[in-house]
């Protein structure tokens, strides 16, 4: 029997490694479907049993059976009591439709454009890039390279197996609050200020996604709605999609100007103000504290919300953060955004809305529109980071190498560009706002810059009469890398000058 056609045909055809992260079984069975789909082995073969293939292959006798399972369970081998397993060939159960037209090539291939008219998002244009540069900038993101892999997988894979998580996946009923929710809720309320309950807290996947929830329930169209004359692109584009009227307010070096809204604005005018109060995106300056307080008083006796987005205030680099103006906020008009777990892998990362108790409860019931289901094994995961003190550290040990990176990346600038620059160094945040003195066309710097290898994409070039300047994100880039950036940035600058 061992030396039957099929069996030979099996120990010729069948190879597996057993260092792979693929469990030996999955790599024979593969391996079996595969022989099968080429016609090698024909239906209705009979299969050599477990013992006989488990000294074909030199495995134990238990994977044999699992390879067989698996088979039968997928449909590719029919298992008879007594018999033997035998080999199935899987017909379509699906059957095509007949085309009605002539053309009966053109109901086997998917439409280019819909049949019917819908609503174009005409202010939603696509702002993805793509290059093949070796070096690649961004507008301030973590190094991915930093965390340590084993760890994160050692964490993902404990998380899956608590039986508390089975349970929570097989139960129709919610708890009040989850175990993270009180999790997070202490967290914010320790490194934060905040003094909050989790009814005043809603997670989502993204800040944008908060911002999308908050901004459904709070605009109407034509809503007045105030942000910098620089400010971040994803959040306009939001308020665009609901239909807000943006009006955009100048700003300086203590961030935005709050006379300017009490100058040219009446009460009843403003449906919110969109402020980066920690550090404004795209400049990093910050907010300062007597503008906060103005901006507190304002909305209250104008009535009108303030979204504050806190992106990054976790990555405070030199000595303590400012408090977000949320903490301070006594009147209920202050809805704030922010990142959890930004020392971690993205897919670990979570958004937050910190808001009086009626707009949470109303973002909640939006929410389970939008993402019903969650993510309990990253909710699971974040909570045990939380309560062991991982993400605290995390992000202290993080916070050395990117401080170190912050400072070359300012002092590159200022060997390279010397007062061709003006450049100010930011407590914190994970991005250098640079801008040149005289002016030059900041297209053409990515144009000639990419001729060799950086790839510097039209997001992060600020440009008008006023402006000229690009965010650099140096939080993803050792120094050599910084080093290399910089230098090519400077020859690029050199050729168009």
């Amino acid at each position: 029997m061992k030396d039957s056609p099929v069996n030979s045909l099996l120990k010729e055809l069948i190879y597996f490694d057993k260092k792979s992260t693929t469990s030996v079984y999955i790599q024979i069975s593969q391996q079996i479907i595969n022989a099968i789909q080429r016609r090698y082995l024909k239906e209705g073969t009979a299969l050599p049993g477990t013992r006989i293939l488990s000294q074909l292959l030199n495995i134990h006798r238990n994977t044999a059976a699992a390879v067989y399972d698996e088979l039968a369970a997928q449909g590719w081998v029919e298992v008879i009591p007594n018999k033997g397993t035998f080999i199935l060939f899987p017909k379509s159960k699906t059957a095509k439709i007949k085309a009605l037209s002539n053309q009966i090539k053109d109901a086997y291939s998917y439409p280019k454009a819909t049949g019917f008219p819908f609503n174009n998002s005409f202010h939603l244009s696509p702002t993805e890039e793509t290059s093949k540069a070796k070096y690649i900038l961004n507008d301030g993101h973590p190094d991915l390279r930093l965390h340590n892999v084993h760890e994160f997988s050692k964490w993902y894979s404990a998380s899956m197996k608590r039986k508390s998580l089975i349970s929570k996946w097989k139960s129709n009923t919610k708890k009040e609050f989850s175990n993270f929710e009180k999790q997070l809720c202490n967290f914010l309320n320790s490194t934060r200020g905040f003094h909050i309950k989790p009814n005043n807290l809603l997670s989502t996947r993204s800040t944008e996604m908060s911002l999308y929830v908050i901004s459904r329930l709070l605009i109407k169209r034509k809503d007045v709605v105030l942000v910098g004359n620089l400010s971040n692109y994803n959040a306009n584009m939001i308020f665009q999609e609901v239909g807000a009227d943006i009006k955009t307010i100048p700003f300086d070096e203590n961030g935005l100007d709050i006379n300017y809204i009490e100058k040219h604005f009446t009460k009843g005018k403003i449906r919110c103000v969109y402020v980066c109060s920690n550090r404004d995106y795209p400049t990093t300056n910050t907010l300062s504290a007597e503008r906060r307080l103005h901006l507190l008083q304002l909305a209250k006796k104008y009535q009108f919300a303030i979204i504050e987005d806190d992106f990054d205030y976790d990555f405070q680099l030199d000595g303590s953060a400012m408090l977000p103006m949320a903490s301070s906020d006594g009147n209920g008009m202050v809805i704030y955004l922010g990142k959890l777990g930004q020392s971690l892998f993205p897919s670990f990362q979570t958004g937050f809305v910190v808001a009086p108790e009626n707009v949470i409860s109303e973002a909640k019931n939006y929410l389970q529109i939008l993402d019903k289901q969650g993510d309990l094994i990253q909710e699971q995961l974040l909570s045990e980071l939380i309560y062991e003190g991982e993400i605290y550290r995390l992000l202290k040990k993080n916070i050395v190498i990117y401080k170190r990176r912050r400072d070359y990346t300012f002092d590159c600038f200022k060997r390279y560009f010397n007062e061709s620059i003006q450049i100010k160094k930011p407590s914190g945040g994970l991005a250098i706002w640079i801008e040149f003195q005289p002016s030059i066309s900041l297209v053409q710097l990515a144009e000639h810059v990419s001729m060799l290898d950086v790839f510097l994409p039209k997001t992060l070039l600020y440009q008008d009469k006023n402006t000229c300047a690009i965010r650099f994100g140096f939080g993803h880039l050792n120094e050599e890398e910084i080093e290399i950036i910089v230098s090519r940035l400077k020859q690029a600058y050199n050729t168009i000058k």
